[in-house]
């Protein structure tokens, strides 16, 4: 837990630091990492908002994520996820965004996926995404795993924009 906590902690101010703004959709990790980035004191600078978009309907209502894109690719590969933070970012009108799409467990999801694999993909004036597999079937550590993995991306892309 500490972890996830330095993580955010080291993410946000680098937000911060920077002025810009980040939004988050996630699937897999059913919260985990909007609440980390919020349980930072400070937050209300670079966080626009999140929302847990566990469904297709959630995906389209929430953050608006168009029909094209929800057909472009299945949920939990890389190009969802940065669908996701694509849809996100640019519904709460963030400088970033994180997308996340996968299979926490206890089993694996209808595409096939192991539980422990996600998708992880940040958008913003650069874009990446990448594929975790965790190993793992319990549920929970797996959204902390994929919470870390996020923060990690999130804290590489912002390191990498400035150079």
């Amino acid at each position: 837990m500490t972890q996830l906590t330095e993580l955010s902690a080291l993410a946000g101010s680098l937000l911060k630091k920077r002025g810009d703004t980040v939004a988050v959709a996630e699937s897999s990790a059913g919260g985990v990492i909007s609440a980390a980035l919020l349980a930072i004191p400070g937050a209300s600078a670079y966080f626009k908002g999140g929302g847990v978009v566990y469904t297709s309907d959630a995906k389209q209502i929430l953050i608006a994520v168009s029909d094209q894109a929800m057909n472009d690719e299945r949920a939990a590969t890389e190009v969802h996820a940065l669908h996701l933070a694509r849809a996100a970012r640019e519904r709460l009108g963030a400088d970033w965004g994180i997308g996340e799409t996968g299979a926490a467990g206890p089993t694996g999801n209808r595409y096939g996926d192991a539980p422990g694999h996600s998708c992880i993909g940040v958008s913003g004036p650069i874009e990446r995404a990448v594929t975790i597999e965790t190993g793992q079937t319990d549920r929970e550590q797996n959204m902390w795993s994929f919470a870390q993995a996020a923060f990690q991306l999130l804290g590489e892309c912002l390191r990498d924009e400035r150079s």
